[in-house]
Formats: C-alpha cells, sequence, structure tokens
C-alpha cells in the first residue's frame, strides 16, 4: 500500500484530502505544521508528500519543507497542493524540486490522476526491466536502472523528473523533443510553461558542475534538443 504525507494546516481541508485518498487504498498520514512533519520524516519517508505552502505560522513553510525533503531523497516524488497559483509561487516551487505544483481548486479525479501518474512513474524507475547498460555521450552519462546521470563524471542531482526529461533529449541527440514529448517521458500531465520551468532548472544543475555547460537547446516554437556536439 502506497503511503501518502499530507502537510496541510487547515485541518477540514486535511481530512478532506485524507478520506478521499483512503478511499483509494492510498495510506494516509496528515501533519498541521513543517515541524511535525519533519519529525515523522526523519524517521521513515512517505512513498509520495503532498505539501500546502503556508503552514500556520510559516507563510513560507511548504518551500522549506520541500527543500529539506529533496535534500533527503531525489527520488521522493513531491506535489504542492496550494491556494497560491501565482506564477511566481508555482516557478518557486518547481525550483525546489517538487515534481508538479497543484491549485486547490483541482478536481478530485484530477488530482488523483496526478498521483497515479507520478507512482507509474516511481514503479518504472524501479522494474529491473529498465535498460541497465550506460548511454553515453560525450561527458554525459544515463545509468536508468539507478536514476543517475553523470557530468564529467560528478553526479548532476536531479529530481525523477528532471532525470527522465535530460534521458529523453539524449537518448536522440540532435532530435528535437517537444515539451509534449518530455510530459510522456516523464510522465507529467502540466503546461508548457511548466516545462520550460524545469528546463531552466535542469540548465542551472549542470552548470553549476561545468559553466560552459551549453547542450540542451531551445527550439523556438518546437521544443528543445540535446546536442553534444559531437
Amino acid at each position: 500500500m502506497k503511503r501518502i504525507a499530507i502537510v496541510e494546516d487547515e485541518a477540514a481541508i486535511r481530512e478532506n484530502y485524507k478520506d478521499v485518498l483512503q478511499n483509494q487504498g492510498y495510506s494516509v498520514q496528515g501533519y498541521a505544521t513543517r515541524l511535525e512533519a519533519m519529525q515523522a520524516f526523519q524517521t521513515r519517508l512517505p512513498d509520495l508528500a503532498i505539501i500546502d505552502i503556508g503552514l500556520g505560522q510559516e507563510i513560507d513553510g511548504g518551500f522549506t519543507l520541500c527543500q529539506a525533503l529533496r535534500a533527503m531523497s531525489g527520488a521522493l516524488p513531491i506535489i504542492f497542493l496550494t491556494a497560491r497559483d501565482s506564477d511566481f509561487d508555482t516557478v518557486c516551487g518547481l525550483r525546489l524540486g517538487a515534481d508538479d505544483y497543484l491549485s486547490k481548486d483541482v478536481s478530485f479525479p484530477h488530482l488523483l490522476a496526478r498521483l497515479a501518474a507520478l507512482f507509474r512513474r516511481s514503479e518504472l524507475a524501479d522494474n529491473d526491466t529498465l535498460a541497465t547498460s550506460l548511454i553515453t555521450r560525450g561527458a554525459l552519462s544515463i545509468d536508468a536502472s539507478r536514476i543517475q546521470i553523470c557530468w564529467q563524471e560528478v553526479p548532476i542531482e536531479l529530481t525523477v523528473t528532471e532525470f527522465w526529461m535530460v534521458h529523453a533529449l539524449a537518448k536522440h541527440p540532435g532530435h528535437v523533443r517537444s515539451r509534449s514529448d518530455l510530459m510522456q517521458e516523464a510522465k507529467i500531465y502540466v503546461d508548457d510553461s511548466t516545462i520550460t520551468s524545469h528546463v531552466k532548472r535542469i540548465r542551472k544543475k549542470f552548470l553549476a558542475v561545468d559553466p560552459q555547460f551549453d547542450c540542451i537547446d531551445t527550439v523556438y516554437g518546437m521544443g528543445y534538443r540535446w546536442d553534444g556536439h559531437e
């Protein structure tokens, strides 16, 4: 049974989501504060975390929690579910490592579909039928069985969403992959601006290792392309 953690300071909302998810067969734990959630996560991580941004007296407590969770696990699926739906907040959430960002007015069927997609992706990542051989593109190496990417032999700390996006680009170098292609590969269903934010964050992580990195090209009006200069 998949374990989901909901970090939401409003008890009625928290219990409502908890009931819906439990009726779908998930094991659900609810937490009202960042500190309460962190104490539990230090003992055991959930299989997926749903986080609000404002938590009690902490206006941006969810952002802090997301950052801490991502430091604990690069593979844990994290979803923001919040009333704050500005572009600024969305980009901040994704930059901190969230895999998805939803408004609280999202329908329950839509939320359940997002959760199912993230769990399917995690199961694929754990499946031994994934190719175990390394994909190498110049300084890039990809190990799909371990969900690990290295650049110049230095590990790049990517979320699972980011990993599959890079994998999709690098396995067909020189080919333009549309935003729709990248969504399909990463098993996420978001708008184009969210994909753009993910790509910007991926570039930033590579640039932190190699300031000369320029292998991800933007093909305006079409998508993105891996250019390994080979």
